[in-house]
């Protein structure tokens, strides 16, 4: 014989309030984790900028003018700056990144290299208008663990749009090489696409040695090495160690999470039942 109904509705309702507190703990968690994540990326950015100009493509860097290196600098500074805003609306507002930063991304429209190392917050910025929030009455453990999958994807996808745009800014400022296939600018999804050996190299940049085909001539088709920004996250968090502390509390709140969230289906199928043994013996009638 299941519980009394109502004592299952209490229990019920005492999970509900204990996965709301969880709710509040892990949005506090994130908007920490996500405004430390900022930081770093936009840390990592210019030290994997800074590695592919100085190790990787040395030789197309000093060819740039000081003015172009400057402006160069410059853009990936405001790529970082552009990145971290982005990780912040999407846990916080309902509108575009775009809306949120169409100012100040203006500069001297007089230098030459403007309109090709210019970062682009619309080209950036991925659309979170149709994003799930949370609110203070989130208490269903499912609605929850939905959001947290979004917003882990939200910032994976935002890092791989990052590099990128960040490889397309080294390359249109002639530093990467200009014959370099697109799609090696997606970065790791490039890897998998491309006929390609991924070689150990400094973290956040992608080291391969690809073939490339000449359209003409097949037979001068060879192995090229080549290097591109990567930026990943699990690289992210490893070099800083307030991410990785924050990244380390997102956990613990989500293993509380899954133990009320399983807590919570085996209330409402035990409420199932009772409510259905109610109905039959309401329903039933001696012959």
């Amino acid at each position: 014989m299941a519980r009394a109904i109502e004592r299952i509705e209490q229990d019920i309702a005492a999970l509900q309030e204990a996965i709301r507190a969880i709710a509040i703990e892990l949005q506090s968690a994130y908007a920490s984790y996500l405004n430390t994540l900022g930081l770093a990326v936009r840390k990592q950015l210019i030290l994997a900028s800074y590695y592919l100009c100085t190790q990787g493509y040395p030789e197309n860097f000093l060819h740039l003018s000081l003015n172009q290196r400057q402006q160069l600098q410059q853009a990936i500074r405001k790529l970082g700056q552009l990145t971290a805003e982005q990780l912040l609306i999407y846990l916080t507002s309902e509108e575009s990144g775009e809306d949120e930063v169409d100012e100040g991304n203006d500069m001297d429209e007089e230098d030459e290299m403007d309109e090709e190392v210019t970062p682009s917050s619309s080209s950036l910025f991925l659309n979170t208008s149709s994003s799930q929030y949370l609110t203070a009455n989130t208490s269903d453990p499912i609605e929850l663990a939905k959001w947290q999958q979004k917003l882990e994807e939200a910032a994976q996808d935002i890092l791989k749009k990052l590099s990128h745009d960040a490889n397309l800014l080294l390359q249109k400022a002639g530093v990467l090489p200009k014959k370099l296939p697109e799609p090696i600018l997606a970065a790791a999804a490039a890897a998998s696409e491309a006929s390609a050996e991924v070689m150990p190299g400094p973290p956040n940049l992608l080291n391969l040695v690809i073939e490339i085909e000449n359209e003409q001539q097949s037979e001068d088709s060879g192995l090229t090495q080549i290097m591109a920004i990567n930026l990943r996250l699990g690289e992210i968090e490893f070099a800083d160690v307030t991410l990785s502390s924050e990244r380390k509390r997102i956990r613990s709140i989500l293993v509380q999470l899954n133990k009320l969230g399983r807590e919570y289906k085996k209330r409402y199928k035990e409420k199932a039942i009772a409510e259905a043994e109610a109905a039959w013996r309401a329903s039933w009638f001696e012959d």
